[in-house]
């Protein structure tokens, strides 16, 4: 086992465990075994692991008491498995397992991907002249996604009878809890997306948390070799999609969350909002186009995941040490939230 991780008490299950599971079932296992953490997101534990010919990656479902539906790891070998001869570049689905007896929790295997993840949307480690040609990509595999066939892969039972921007708008207001009533700002929110939903949208594979740290680059090319963590993976409205990644990206500062909010995009050779927008419409399959509601229910929603982890953290029931900061971000995207409202009223 690796030391570091296990100096970081990172590891949360018995490895000798683990260790006899690969040996029973993977051919190619032959250990000894190493595993190494990675990151320190807010979701699903997620783990190198070392002794076959090929490195593979251990994602689990994190011990404690959830909300029905959350960190659904097996949801999210499902989708891989149904992504995985699309064009949509995924890594490969090994084996999943329900039972907790080997790592206490559902877990899953995939294979390891090798490339680039940037943690900076703003690509400092990319030449400035080759930044543009990385979100074109990036805009791309988003579009490619969206194109899927629901149903032909296997996915039309993630459909609910309910409408998907109308069951976000309830979903993301139900985290709130009470003050979605008592407090002026949600509530102003709230209101507003329910006086202006859409009378349409249509209906696609959408990632939900599409953003720069979610693709893996190749080494050398600015080309997307997989798209990961699927967990808030569904059926819906793709243009809600493409909001959050705005969201996250354009509308987050590089302190928050790696976001380029506030700087200057032309000098580091970075789309601004309108030709990332524009790169997607151009390879999209549909005339649709974002309206200020998708932009002001992304900014909501990502303040209501921050809410939900700063619930947790409260709670002792966080994944990662910096939940608590990092929950107070809800009150930040509640306020682009409003201040979406206002620029596009």
């Amino acid at each position: 086992m690796t030391e570091s991780a296990t100096a970081r008490n990172d590891i949360d299950f018995n490895p000798d465990t683990f260790d006899a599971f690969l040996r029973d079932t993977m051919p190619g296992y032959a250990g000894p075994l190493g595993l190494e953490r990675i990151g320190g997101g807010q979701s699903n534990p997620t783990y190198f692991v070392d002794g076959a010919a090929q490195r593979m990656v251990l994602r689990k479902r994190p011990p404690g008491d959830h909300a029905r539906g959350a960190h659904d790891v097996g949801r999210e070998y499902r989708i891989l498995t149904a992504l995985d001869a699309t064009p949509v570049p995924v890594p490969k689905p090994i084996v999943y397992r329900e039972e907790p007896d080997v790592v206490g929790t559902p877990f899953y295997l995939m294979g390891c991907v090798p490339g680039r993840v940037f943690a900076d949307a703003s690509l400092p480690e990319v030449r400035r002249d080759d930044r543009r040609a990385y979100y074109r990509e990036f805009a791309r595999v988003l579009a490619a996604l969206h194109a899927v066939d629901v149903d032909a892969v296997g996915l039309g039972g993630f459909r609910r009878p309910e409408r998907y921007l109308v069951r976000q708008v309830n979903t993301w207001t139900r985290v709130w809890g009470g003050l979605a009533e008592t407090d002026p700002d949600v509530a102003r929110v709230v209101t507003w997306l329910r006086a202006n939903l859409p009378e349409d949208e249509e209906s696609a594979i959408v990632h939900g948390d599409y953003k720069i740290n979610n693709v893996i680059y190749d080494l050398e090319q600015p080309q997307i070799s997989a798209v990961i963590d699927w967990e808030l993976c569904t059926v819906g409205d793709p243009l809600l999609d493409l909001a959050h990644a705005w969201s996250f990206m354009w509308e987050t500062r590089l302190e928050e969350y790696g976001g380029m909010m506030g700087q200057d995009l032309k000098a580091l050779g970075l789309p601004d909002e309108n030709e990332f927008f524009e790169d997607y419409y151009a390879v999209a399959q549909s005339s649709r186009r974002l309206t200020p509601f998708h932009m002001v229910l992304a900014h909501f929603r990502t303040s209501g995941i921050f809410h939900g982890i700063a619930e947790r953290a409260a709670s002792g029931n966080a994944n990662a040490g910096n939940a608590a900061e990092k929950g107070k971000l809800d009150r930040v995207y509640l306020s682009r939230a409003i201040a979406a409202i206002e620029r596009f009223s």
